[in-house]
């Protein structure tokens, strides 16, 4: 090796590397492999993706930025969220005032609106909570907004304060309510400290009425400071996997737990006080994580999902209803021969996304503020829908769809499960039908990522894709809250991954799933990214994605040991790919064995340098994971290493993770 032993442990990798040497006998003859680069397959732009499900508060209280919880008092607690400083939240504050909320019936998506009733000067007010505490950080701008409406005149002005835990102002501004009719006010605020569990204290001065909706406060600091934005810490995160695609708005979240409470789409665009309020189906799902708090209020609509998906670069993939709420809540089915307003939504979505602008849902896009289509090329039939019921409505989607646009591809599913009879049903069926693209979904303990990193060996290459829509190991069992980020569940989805590279002929589309989560309102462990209200985890899962995500290539290649592919013998396994743009070629290496594997293989091209790059993962321990207070146990590593005669010998360290980049000359 170019570096000696002593430079080596001066960083991370070198601590692994100076550990194999003193527990590897190195001398001993290395594991000798073959790279052959002529092109098997092409490796799809969408091979790694995004999968975004409004699960563990990461629409509302996560990458959706708005900082109050219930701001248009429509939960089923109309004041949810909100309180008038005393335990009751139905009752007065030293008699100061009161407040409830009235009900306007005729109005069908924001029907409540705040009546406060202000007694006298004793400074009633009203605390937001924000979704478990909002995260305020000192020396930033706030934009705070609502509609109110003084018919009395009497409601002279509102205090607006952002209050720590501890009930300190942090920042504060005062508004003058001086018009009698509705109208939208709006103010901004700048911290001078920063504070994770802050609230927003609303201080009415006056005596009298005021009528209040759409109470809102954003950070001016958004992704791309869009005031009604994304927070821009997680979206950065997003951005950095360089994603071909995003999925959306998610699995279960768009089934319902009864068809009237599934996702609707055209309920999310326009104005925000337009956009209907609806509880979440993870609200209660689990006992061991109620969030009855946990309410969708549409503000990241379908608009805002497409809009990401441009800006990230990535396909967008809409997930709609096939008609079907979730199997393992109601099962409600719309008979077949009533599809045809589902059908209609899913005709309607592709004019919205790519009609001209003089088409009516074209037209609604180009309101919106994006007159140029989104150009989507994909649609979701259904989630994780299973059986004969999934299959007939799936066939008449297939039939109207593929008459009207055939330009657009669909994406159908074979249920919840990675294997078994409902899963075989839903391959041999959809197989029939031609179908082009089926999402298999796997939630499954360490052994078995490893031991199918030859799944899709012996797919049939002339059937249809395979999306690999969700996945994630799991450290303890499915839907255990126990579940980790651990370094070994990350270093075992790693192998099972190089098998789907090694099959990208078959397999176009891959995304670890959960996304994201909120350490104090989660429903479901683990996930790719943590956050809190201030800070933001890249998990050991998520540094793995990324690895492979910016390292994918263009071209699938070969490299085998004694003819045969590495999966798994000596722990070792292995892909190869050709990056065409950056002229290079790209060993992906995991060894999931205790012990160091020394290899040795030969490019067989003329290589631009003698040097290859590698990038290396590892941790200390399987059971390893960073943290909010570690962040960076588990992070690349990047070193170079010359090679003669264009071969080169490596040594992959225990339980590692090694991407090799060498130029080539041709």
């Amino acid at each position: 090796m170019k570096y000696s032993v002593k430079k080596l442990i001066q960083t991370s990798l070198g601590v692994a590397l100076y550990s194999l040497i003193t527990h590897t006998a190195l001398g001993a003859d290395p594991l000798k492999l073959d790279v052959n680069l002529t092109p098997i397959a092409k490796i799809q732009p969408t091979m790694y993706g995004i999968f975004f499900e409004d699960i563990n508060f990461a629409a509302d209280g996560g990458l959706y930025a708005e900082l109050v919880k219930n701001r248009s008092f429509e939960f089923e607690q109309p004041l949810m969220g909100w309180s008038q400083p005393a335990t009751d939240p139905y009752s007065t504050n030293d008699d100061s005032g009161i407040a409830n909320t009235l009900n306007f019936a005729e109005n069908t998506t924001n029907k409540n609106v705040l009546r406060v009733n202000v007694f006298n000067d004793k400074n009633y007010s009203l605390v937001n909570e924000g979704f478990r505490g909002m995260g305020i950080h000192k020396g930033e701008t706030y934009r705070l907004s609502f509609y109110a409406a003084n018919p009395e005149g009497t409601i002279k002005r509102v205090v607006a304060q952002l209050v720590d835990a501890k009930g300190k102002a942090i920042a504060s501004t005062t508004i003058p309510t001086t018009h009698k009719d509705w109208h939208k006010y709006s103010q901004t605020l700048v911290a001078n400290t920063t504070e994770e569990k802050a609230s927003l204290k609303i201080t009415f001065e006056g005596k009298g009425t005021l009528d209040m909706d759409m109470i809102s406060l954003f950070p001016k600091n958004t992704w791309k400071e869009r005031e009604n934005g994304l927070r821009k810490d997680l979206v950065q995160l997003l951005a950095d996997l360089k994603p071909g695609f995003l999925r959306f708005p998610g699995g279960c979240i768009i089934e319902g737990r009864t068809l009237a409470q599934r996702y609707q789409w055209k309920n999310t665009l326009g104005q925000l006080d337009n956009r209907p309020t609806m509880i979440s189906r993870w609200n209660t799902e689990f006992k061991h994580k109620l969030t009855p708090d946990y309410f969708q209020s549409f503000g990241l609509g379908f608009y805002e999902y497409f809009q990401l998906a441009e800006d990230l670069g990535a396909e967008p993939i809409p997930v709609l209803n096939c008609g079907i709420a979730c199997q393992f809540n109601s099962g409600e089915l719309v008979p077949v021969s009533e599809l045809d307003p589902y059908i209609q939504d899913a005709i309607d979505l592709i004019e919205f996304a790519n009609g001209t602008t003089q088409s009516p849902w074209g037209k609604v896009r180009a309101d919106m503020g994006h007159p140029e289509p989104f150009n989507m090329k994909y649609i979701g039939i259904g989630n994780e829908q299973w059986g004969p019921q999934y299959i007939e409505r799936f066939k008449v989607f297939q039939k109207v769809l593929k008459e009207k646009h055939p330009e657009i591809i669909l994406i159908s599913g074979s249920g919840p499960f990675a294997d078994g009879q409902m899963f075989d049903y839903a391959h041999r069926e959809l197989k029939k039908l031609n179908a082009e693209i089926i999402d298999e979904h796997y939630y499954r303990d360490i052994a078995w990522f490893k031991n199918n990193a030859t799944r899709y060996d012996n797919y049939d290459r002339n059937g249809p894709k395979i999306f690999a829509g969700e996945y994630a190991a799991q450290s303890v069992a499915v839907v255990s809250p126990e579940n980790k980020n651990s370094w070994e569940t990350a270093l075992a989805e790693a192998a099972f991954i190089t098998g789907l590279e090694r099959n990208a002929d078959v397999v176009q589309l891959t995304s670890y799933a959960p996304l994201m989560a909120h350490t104090g309102a989660w429903q479901w462990s683990p996930n790719m990214i943590w956050f809190n209200n201030l800070q933001v985890l890249a998990t050991a899962n998520y540094q793995v994605q990324k690895l492979f995500s910016t390292h994918k290539g263009s071209e699938l290649v070969s490299i085998t040991h004694a003819g045969k592919p590495l999966t798994g013998q000596n722990g070792l396994y292995a892909s190869a790919a050709t990056d065409q743009p950056e002229n290079a070629l790209l060993i992906k290496l995991v060894n999931t064995d205790a012990d160091a594997r020394h290899i040795q293989f030969t490019v067989p091209a003329p290589v631009k340098k003698s040097i290859a790059t590698i990038t290396y993962l590892g941790a200390k321990h399987l059971l390893s994971e960073n943290s909010f207070a570690s962040p960076d146990q588990i992070k690349p590593e990047i070193h170079r290493q010359g090679f003669k005669n264009n071969t080169l010998t490596y040594t992959a360290p225990p339980h590692s993770v090694s991407v090799i980049s060498i130029p080539l000359n041709h």
